[in-house]
């Protein structure tokens, strides 16, 4: 493989336009971490087993920045890239089963806190009962809010 034997150092100044699209490529492939499915994919693949792509994630721990996190869509993938650092996580993503775990735990955890956030966007009665938010099917249908007539 070519890639194995590139001197970073000798390489040309990039200009704007280069830079910009090694950004978007680099944000982009970072995000795209936060998917077991696509872990397990890299792994089947025996790229985890190239140290040139093992130096390459070591080489994106910068997006953990707040100046390059904060363009992050998908935070999660920050916490694969640092578990990615690990020869045994990325050796056991070559299990189908271990990413279809992942998976699923990711899914529970989003719900969890799409669960909580709603409790805490509630705000509470003179009884300290959660009122429900002026959007909710109850307090509006399609759209447009239910009124009385007199």
């Amino acid at each position: 493989m070519a890639a194995k034997n590139w001197n970073y150092v000798s390489a040309p100044p990039e200009n704007d336009e280069q830079q910009r699209v090694r950004f978007q490529i680099e944000l982009e492939f970072v995000q795209c971490l936060g998917n077991p499915n696509y872990l397990n994919f890299l792994a089947q693949r025996g790229y985890f087993k190239d140290n040139a792509f093992i130096n390459y994630l070591k080489y994106l721990l910068y997006w953990k920045e707040p100046q390059y996190a904060k363009y992050l869509k998908y935070p999660m993938c920050l916490y694969f890239l640092d578990l990615l650092q690990y020869e045994h996580f990325r050796r056991e993503l070559v299990n189908a089963q271990c990413s279809k775990f992942i998976d699923d735990q990711q899914i529970l955890l989003w719900q969890h806190y799409t669960r909580r956030r709603s409790r805490l966007s509630q705000a509470p009665n003179a009884n300290g009962q959660p009122e429900p938010s002026s959007n909710t099917p109850s307090n509006s249908q399609n759209g447009h809010m239910n009124t009385k007539i007199a």
